[in-house]
């Protein structure tokens, strides 16, 4: 008697494929997505093809993180040290041969115009999640101050351009992979007291140091004004203190409920500056209100708290340290964007993720929840 075969079906076929997508990431970024094209569409109908474009940039980095979520978690390991070495020489030509714009040197034509920049938040966590899963035993102090080094090259790079907002990501994805990589709290908590003094200190003499002739040491002028401006906007309203000030009226004027979607005064007078990109925030919080706003942060809590749960399950110590270090990054994306847009955090040019118009950041995320998806993937697998 012969042996008879069932042929799969096509659900059978194509299942493991869709074992990747972890369902409450989905919905978290399903939520962010639907809210950053509704946004988009008020805030950018007079801004030519922005929506359309943000639109393109959603499919795209769809597109980019169902590729990246079916890529093993130890096949990108293997890309760690290539794609590090490569951002660090797009960081060195755009510093040699890249296009400056508002006196800041960020772009490299490579056919097109790239933000060589945006790399570095995902090489640099793949990077140092490489470099300490190569020591896992036991990582000694000389293995942090390397990984040290390997953080203070690109952001050095980044902070030149300048580019301090980029700077501050690249810089907190790098600082989040040494933590979870087991640096001690004794090493942690001077520092934190330090950084608190310093902004107390910061504080208590504003008068004195944002006196229009003071240099400060290490930061450009321009820098300087951003953090007085967040001291005390209304020394310039209609200059540096502008942004901020037109930002939290907008914030405010929404209210509980909003002024509904496309009756944003702010919004549409043009009162809030880059009201696509940086202060988007602002225009979804006047349309929107509080209502809108407590869903956008039930969104990034969900992805949040999902990203770190499949940081803990991870089946490696390379897969946990990235896992965690890109869930943390979301969350720093949100926190300083809305943190500037209100007023508590200095101006430092950082988009909301899947809400702000961007290209380049639009990818980078679309890879950063693929890489998540993808470990997400590995541990189901293995557990099957």
């Amino acid at each position: 008697m012969s042996a008879v075969f069932e042929q799969p079906t096509l659900w059978q076929r194509v299942k493991p494929v869709f074992l990747g997508f972890d369902g409450p990431l989905v919905f978290s970024m399903l939520l962010l997505a639907a809210a950053g094209l509704v946004t988009m569409y008020s805030a950018g109908y007079d801004h030519g093809t922005r929506f359309v474009d943000h639109g393109r940039n959603m499919l795209l980095a769809l597109l980019i993180l169902f590729v990246v979520a079916q890529v093993p978690p130890h096949r990108l390991m293997a890309l760690a040290v290539p794609l590090y070495v490569v951002g660090i020489g797009l960081l060195v030509a755009t510093a040699i041969f890249g296009i400056t714009k508002k006196g800041a040197t960020r772009w490299l034509n490579v056919g097109i115009v790239i933000q060589p920049s945006e790399v570095l938040k995902i090489a640099m966590p793949l990077m140092l999640a490489w470099w300490f899963q190569k020591r896992e035993r036991r990582p000694r102090a000389a293995d942090f101050l390397v990984a040290l080094a390997l953080l203070a090259i690109p952001v050095g790079l980044i902070i030149k351009q300048p580019d301090l907002g980029t700077a501050v990501l690249v810089l907190a994805a790098g600082l989040y992979v040494i933590f979870f990589a087991g640096l001690s709290w004794r090493l942690i908590v001077p520092v934190l007291l330090l950084a608190a003094i310093a902004v107390t200190a910061l504080v208590l003499s504003e008068e004195y140091i944002c006196q229009p002739d003071l240099k400060w040491p290490v930061m450009r002028d321009y820098q300087k004004h951003r953090v007085c401006t967040l001291l005390d906007p209304t020394q310039d309203p209609l200059g540096k203190g502008f942004h901020i000030i037109q930002g939290m009226i907008a914030i405010g004027s929404g209210g509980t409920t909003g002024k509904g979607f496309m009756n944003g005064t702010q919004t549409h007078l043009e009162f809030i500056p880059e009201r696509t990109t940086d202060f988007i925030f602002a225009a979804f919080s006047e349309e929107f209100g509080l209502a809108g706003t407590i869903g956008l942060l039930l969104g990034f809590t969900i992805l949040i708290f999902r990203g770190l749960m499949i940081a803990a399950e991870a089946p490696t110590l390379f897969a946990r340290l990235l896992a965690g270090s890109i869930t943390l990054s979301f969350f720093t994306y949100a926190f300083v964007n809305m943190g500037m847009v209100s007023g508590i955090l200095p101006v430092v040019g950082v988009p909301l993720p899947f809400i702000s118009y961007g290209g380049t950041a639009m990818v980078t995320l679309g890879l950063g929840l693929g890489i998540l998806m993808s470990i997400a993937k590995s541990r189901r697998l293995m557990q099957s």
